[in-house]
């Protein structure tokens, strides 16, 4: 990450990392040295727990605490290329024995009686789950905020958000509680909580993971399952090693990648997107700094339109207020009978509301969205990558995304907020948000790289570059 200024800080730094058997390594690392046998399983999942605990009042990103059954679980063989590796579950998918919320006090879920398909898939690659980790109310928001209780906070600052909607697992990763964490993204929600921690979020192509049950129901399936990390080595490792669980036999393989590639690309460079609101300077001037390091390097670089026009943002978001109103009409049958959605809160009530005054708009909505498939497809017949900022602006403080306002200013926020990300769940194309940056307030400032669907191979490659490249700046160093 490379310092424009120095950075005023208004709160310290919150991290757990600490001379234990999980030190600073990274996935890769910890695995190789419990297959080594320099450290054990069960020191490894005891030292998580230690961290979590130390930094669980201050974070408050763990929605289930699952310790005993990790500490059990521990002393068992592992197998994968994980093994034994700690980590979180976000909690809008099942695992057995344990309450899938998905962030709501509307309902009060029962125990899973069994794991989700992706959740095996996820387990499969070794890591050892110490429980679930928090999101805004069903994932619906860019910050892990809630109505009536505390928000999960920002590692890099505590005064400020995390993202979402896999806030509270990249809170964890990037405070060094664990080293990987499960993540789902179906506007961003990989991307968004990477950006905010300073994180390796890759948003695969649709297809690429074994969907949840409740994304197969989708018309259009916008949700694309993965993980956070530190480092762009546990992230390819992670999507080889589910690839090697699963393949979907539609796309290429992605195979393990382990370093740059010598091919030269051609970069397009896209820095407002077509929402109405400008992208704020530092993130433009990160932008820039990105593509001039890109050219550096020796890719050809040029600017490049939106592969979309604007009547994207209104589908996309009757789209999202589809799947509000979905949940609040059918709740009962799929949460639970004692769903009540006058208890969600006013993001959700909203999105549903809206939805209800457009419902006729959704046939049109529908067919446009299922057309950016081929809009999004287009433009890498010229470009091999699109760079973009991930988020429209810097990462805002705690109470600026609160549902606790009214729904009309949350929503307008949050559309000039997210200006980016949901194109890649509505195409299907893959994303990678990096850490390349840091603002005038020290917190993480990412760049957005989109390939065409089935292409993580090249984002990935890209990132192993531009880590080398400019090593990003670790939590550890900023305190």
């Amino acid at each position: 990450m490379t310092e424009s200024s120095t950075p005023a800080r208004d709160d310290a730094v919150v991290h757990a990392f600490r001379d234990d058997a999980l030190g600073d390594l990274d996935a890769t690392g910890l695995a190789a040295r419990i297959a080594a046998g320099e450290v054990s399983v069960r020191e490894v999942t005891e030292a998580a727990i230690a961290r979590a605990e130390s930094v669980g009042p201050a974070l408050n990103a763990l929605a289930f605490a699952d310790f005993d059954r990790a500490l059990t679980e521990a002393d068992r063989p592992h197998e994968g290329v994980f093994a034994g590796v700690p980590t979180v579950v976000k909690d809008n998918v099942d695992v057995a024995g344990v309450p899938t919320q998905h962030g709501s006090v509307a309902f009060a879920a029962k125990p899973a009686l069994v794991d989700s398909d992706f959740v095996t898939q996820y387990l499969s690659t070794g890591v050892l789950s110490l429980g679930k980790s928090r999101l805004p109310e069903f994932g619906f928001s860019a910050s892990t905020e809630f109505m009536d209780a505390e928000a999960v906070h920002n590692p890099w600052n505590p005064a400020f958000s995390p993202g979402a909607s896999s806030g509270g697992s990249a809170a964890l990763v990037a405070s060094g509680v664990v080293p990987i964490a499960h993540a789902n993204d179906g506007g961003g929600s990989i991307r968004i909580p990477a950006a905010a921690c300073g994180l390796v979020g890759l948003k695969p192509s649709r297809g690429r993971t074994i969907p949840d049950a409740m994304d197969k129901t989708l018309p259009i399936r916008i949700i694309a399952q993965g993980a956070v990390t530190r480092s762009v080595r546990d992230t390819a490792r992670w999507m080889a090693a589910a690839e090697r669980y699963y393949r979907n036999p539609t796309l290429p393989p992605i195979r393990l990648v382990e370093g740059p590639s010598s091919t030269r690309l051609k970069v397009g460079v896209v820095v407002d997107s077509v929402t109405v609101s400008r992208t704020d300077d530092e993130t433009r001037k990160s932008v820039h700094a990105t593509a001039d390091l890109l050219a550096d390097l020796g890719h050809h670089v040029e600017e490049c339109p939106m592969p979309v026009g604007t009547s994207f943002v209104e589908d996309f978001c009757i789209y999202w207020g589809f799947l509000s109103f979905v949940i609040s009409s059918n709740g009962k049958r799929m949460l639970g009978p004692d769903f009540d959605r006058d208890a969600t809160d006013n993001l959700t009530r909203g999105l549903a509301a809206m939805y209800r005054k457009n419902i006729a708009k959704t046939p049109r909505v529908l067919y446009r969205l299922r057309r950016t498939y081929r809009e999004y497809a287009q433009i890498f017949q010229k470009y091999d990558v699109i760079l973009s900022p991930t988020l429209a602006h810097t990462t805002p403080e705690l109470g600026y995304l609160s549902p606790t306002q009214s729904f009309e200013e949350l929503f307008d926020k949050l559309i000039a907020y997210t200006a980016f990300t949901p194109l890649n769940n509505a195409s299907g194309g893959p994303a990678i948000s990096l850490p390349m940056h840091e603002t005038s307030r020290g917190l993480p400032l990412a760049s957005h790289f989109s390939a065409d669907h089935g292409d993580e191979r090249t984002l990935l490659e890209l990132a192993f570059e531009l880590e080398q490249a400019a090593p990003w700046r670790r939590i550890q160093d900023a305190g």
